[in-house]
């Protein structure tokens, strides 16, 4: 997965510019759009980072860029700014999932603690994402196989499965290809680490 990106997206260059060259000073990878409909176009839906936008911006606002990204299903979590902001507004963007609200000139500290807490949900919502993937891979796995994958998981060699389960080892290794297809792993140490990840030992 690409490293986590800080997306500016406002139509005043001048502001733009200036986000960015702060959050870029605080060491993040950053690219910056100057309108809704440039970010969409650019940018993947599952994409890792996070957004700082603008409210008020020629086509679709922040607001209506928020909303088309929850309708999107993508899990980047937004920062909102606005010179314009009013309760009403600040409330709508909190409920629809909003990580903060920065009135303009934005304080720069305020930003960098609201960037840091976006990328931190960012990664959560990818280590959830993963985990979820993986939980419906497993879901396709027959009772057997799940049997199997959970001894594999533990260290037992295929012979030692085949005793346990009262079977043969040329069934367990046919079974643990299954296993191996289903789950999408290209090894064993790979296929270990979902077992962990999906608590399955």
């Amino acid at each position: 997965m690409s490293a986590p990106t800080v997306h500016v997206v406002d139509d005043d260059e001048l502001v733009r510019a200036a986000l960015s060259n702060l959050l870029r000073a605080a060491g993040y990878a950053v690219q910056s759009h100057g309108s809704a409909a440039e970010f969409l176009a650019a940018v993947p839906k599952r994409s890792p980072g996070c957004l700082v936008v603008d409210v008020l911006m020629p086509g679709l606002n922040g607001l209506e860029l928020q909303a088309e990204l929850v309708r999107r299903e993508s899990a980047m979590p937004v920062v909102i700014v606005s010179a314009h902001g009013d309760v009403p507004m600040t409330v709508s963007a909190m409920k629809a999932g909003a990580v903060d609200f920065l009135t303009k000139p934005v304080d720069k500290v305020k930003l960098l603690s609201a960037v840091k807490e976006a990328l931190s949900r960012t990664a959560d919502a990818g280590d959830a994402g993963e985990v979820q993937a993986l939980r419906r891979r497993c879901e396709s796995l027959t009772p057997r196989e799940k049997e199997i994958y959970r001894r594999v998981a533990a260290g037992l060699l295929n012979k030692q499965i085949a005793d346990v389960l009262g079977t043969s080892e040329r069934t367990v290794k046919t079974h643990r290809a299954r296993v191996m297809e289903k789950m999408q792993a290209r090894t064993l140490a790979e296929l270990v680490h979902m077992a962990t990840l999906l608590k399955l030992q």
